[in-house]
């Protein structure tokens, strides 16, 4: 029987790759991912496939394969939006292991000193989401975002209140290039934010 390794690979630095998801990708035969994430293990000498837009195509392929060890890279921690969900509903929880990792959320907040557990995480990364009115009550909002129209988008949606409380847009966590960035409210339509970014509301 196939076993499916899901591996959390972290907000996108090398360093931020756990030794637990080092050792679960150097055990497998087959590793599937987006090309950034593949290119985080350049020294895995087994078969890759790089993950496109058809998620349902690759996920059949997958059950395809002759091959006792199957790795699967997500983004941040496979518990949080992530593709994890897909893959062990699709094969079953008893042939998935899941390897955790460090979400953005978690470096998005340690960028800023603050605690996360009373946060309320909204990922709109995708698609503009329903989001009940009340959510923005809140202490503390992470929005995963960055796509066109993410900023109109949330500018139209948070409570014209949010004036009162940080705005915080991080982008590009534990590369080079992050971008920590405190705005007011009125900024937020107009800012130029990177598709890899999460901006967090803390009320005051």
């Amino acid at each position: 029987i196939t076993k499916i390794i899901v591996i959390g690979c972290g907000p996108g630095s090398n360093d931020y790759l756990t030794p637990a998801a080092i050792q679960a990708v150097n055990s497998v035969e087959v590793l599937v991912g987006a090309r950034r994430l593949l290119e985080l293990f350049p020294d895995f000498r087994g078969r890759t496939i790089e993950l496109n837009t058809n998620v349902t195509r690759t996920l059949d392929k997958i059950g395809q394969l002759n091959a006792a060890r199957i790795g699967v890279l997500v983004t941040g921690d496979p518990g949080l939006f992530s593709l994890a969900k897909l893959v062990i509903k699709k094969y079953g929880v008893k042939n998935c292991r899941v390897i955790p990792g460090i979400s953005s959320v978690q470096a998005a907040f340690a960028s800023i000193g603050l605690d996360w557990q009373d946060t309320v995480i909204i990922s709109a990364h995708k698609i503009d989401p329903y989001i009940p009115p009340h959510t923005w009550n809140a202490a503390k909002v992470a929005v995963l975002g960055g796509r066109d129209g993410f900023n109109e988008w949330l500018f139209n949606n948070i409570p014209k209140t949010e004036a009162v409380r940080q705005i915080v847009v991080c982008e590009n966590l534990t590369l080079i290039n992050e971008k920590i960035t405190r705005i007011a409210y009125e900024d937020l339509k107009s800012m130029k934010i990177d598709s890899r970014a999460v901006v967090l509301l803390v009320r005051s």
